[in-house]
């Protein structure tokens, strides 16, 4: 209902717009630049953010922008788990058999990494999300895993994304060698106000809206009530657009968003 009263074709706000539809913010430019390089010279890098901030659409562009003959990408998503069911998760990513000692794991994994890149040309590209949430142990042994050739090769590449309190956690003393590891690293700052703005015209444009619908000091009071969160604006816009729909109002107000930043709880 709400879609016809603004003469909208579809909800510009979906998550399951098509990739190519998708606002390339800073953020996703810089953070992008940076998987480029870390492509090139391989090893461990880190990206941080808020949640909702847009790294997990980052991380799928760049998955997608791979040629599938000469990477090949392992992604964990489940972090809340002990070292021993990480290697098994990871051998059985690479198509080994997971071994009962973390060992023996450990050395399957490295001769596959290594074999892979030197026999066949494939490098291995570990995605670990939530990263936040590793326990001590595995980030203690992540380090090792990278470790070819005395720590004088990089096979491999590994990846590390988490909010913004895994920073905190790599700066601890225990994880100093982890640290000196990372070769590219990123923090999300979220969108600004021209963005958030610029995101919100360019949406209803999608959808076959040319005319304004969102009053300029809304746009403003949206950025506000976000905090530079992709999903909460996405969450806050819909929301606004249906209250303005249900109030038969000719736009959206700063007074609209307020109120869909209060039913959504962003306040």
């Amino acid at each position: 209902m709400y879609r016809a009263y603004w003469g909208m074709e579809f909800n510009p706000f979906d998550k399951t717009l098509s990739e190519k539809q998708y606002f390339k913010s800073e953020d996703f430019r810089e953070a992008t630049k940076r998987l480029e390089h870390l492509k090139n010279i391989k090893g461990i890098g880190l990206l941080t953010g808020e949640p909702g901030s847009g790294k997990t659409y980052t991380l799928r562009t760049f998955i997608h922008s791979l040629n599938p003959t000469i990477y090949r990408v392992i992604y964990l998503p489940m972090t809340t788990i002990s070292p021993n069911e990480f290697y098994r998760d990871l051998a059985r990513g690479l198509g080994l058999e997971a071994a009962y000692r973390k060992i023996d794991n450990f050395r399957n994994i490295q001769e596959r990494i290594r074999k892979m890149y030197q026999d066949q040309q494939v490098t291995l590209i570990t995605i670990i999300d939530e990263a936040q949430y590793l326990n001590r142990g595995i980030l203690a042994d992540l380090k090792l895993l990278m470790n070819f050739e005395m720590d004088s090769r990089n096979y491999a590449i590994l990846l590390l994304a988490g909010q913004p309190v895994l920073n905190n956690i790599l700066s601890m003393q225990i994880h100093e060698a982890l640290k000196q590891r990372i070769v590219i690293n990123y923090t999300y700052r979220g969108m600004d106000n021209g963005e958030v703005k610029e995101y919100i015209r360019n949406r209803m444009k999608l959808c076959g809206i040319s005319q304004p619908v969102f009053e300029e000091n809304a746009l403003e009071a949206a950025h506000g009530c976000c905090g530079g969160s992709v999903r909460k604006l996405n969450s806050l816009a819909h929301k606004a657009l249906m209250i303005g729909c249900e109030q038969k109002a000719s736009s959206i107000t700063t007074e609209i968003i307020m109120d869909a930043a209060s039913e959504i709880e962003l306040l």
